[in-house]
């Protein structure tokens, strides 16, 4: 039988990472998301037809963030930290490009099939969810990272969606009573919370993708060859 993937555990250990590596997490979390925050909510002030610009800038800047992140991750696998925030950033550099190409490729697919009715935007996001930590630590050629990230998730898509969904509205509650109370503020202060809500966030979702990874990695490497048939979910369907 096919090793499931604990959603429990994997929330607890983004919390715990989150906690423990705050102090690398939040000025690398700053370096990419304060100048792109704030370009991107004037951006949406703008006008609704600005809309694409500043999501396209928010694909690149989680995309990059993630990257870093899951070299944070993949560094304390040993139980101890040795990386800093600027080495984070370098270690990213190299598949920088690669990053942006695959975050989006992935956000246009998800964002047409939101489109179209909502569930394959639902099945894209689950199966695409790892696939910034495949290109950092796998570096495939192209645009692999995404079948190999769709290969990853196979099995456990009702898993994986759970931890997104899960956090995804956690962050969304916390962010929306926030930002709700800076709008009464006036708009110069609505930014600045903004794009602080973004940099406090922002590891959440990154910690989630590079702790996925890892955990579903550990399955698909333990699991015996032969293939064994498993339950439809998200990612079966796709």
């Amino acid at each position: 039988m096919q090793a499931r993937l604990d959603v429990g555990a994997v929330i607890s250990r983004v919390f715990g990472i989150y906690v423990e590596e705050a102090a690398v997490l939040m000025p690398a979390a700053a370096a990419v998301f304060v100048f792109t925050g704030v370009l991107s909510t004037v951006l949406l002030n703008a006008g609704s037809g600005l809309a694409v610009v500043a999501l396209l800038i928010s694909l690149v800047a989680t995309t990059l963030f993630t990257g870093m992140v899951v070299q944070l991750v993949a560094d304390i696998q040993d139980g101890r930290r040795d990386a800093s925030a600027g080495q984070l950033l370098r270690a990213a550099a190299p598949v920088l490009g690669q990053l942006i190409l695959v975050g989006i490729v992935a956000g246009v697919g998800v964002l047409i099939g939101f489109i179209l009715v909502i569930v394959p935007g639902l099945i894209l996001i689950t199966i695409w969810s790892v696939a910034a930590p495949v290109v950092v630590l796998e570096r495939p050629a192209g645009l692999g990272a995404l079948a190999r990230s769709r290969a990853l998730v196979r099995g456990n898509g009702w898993q994986v969606f759970g931890v997104i969904f899960l956090l995804d509205i956690l962050v969304a509650l916390v962010a929306g009573a926030i930002e709700l109370g800076a709008d009464s503020a006036g708009t110069g202060v609505g930014i600045v919370v903004r794009v602080l809500v973004g940099v406090l966030t922002a590891p959440l979702a990154a910690l989630a993708a590079a702790v996925l990874y890892f955990d579903l990695r550990g399955i698909s490497a333990a699991e015996p060859t032969g293939g064994v048939p498993t339950v439809a979910g998200p990612t079966d369907t796709a």
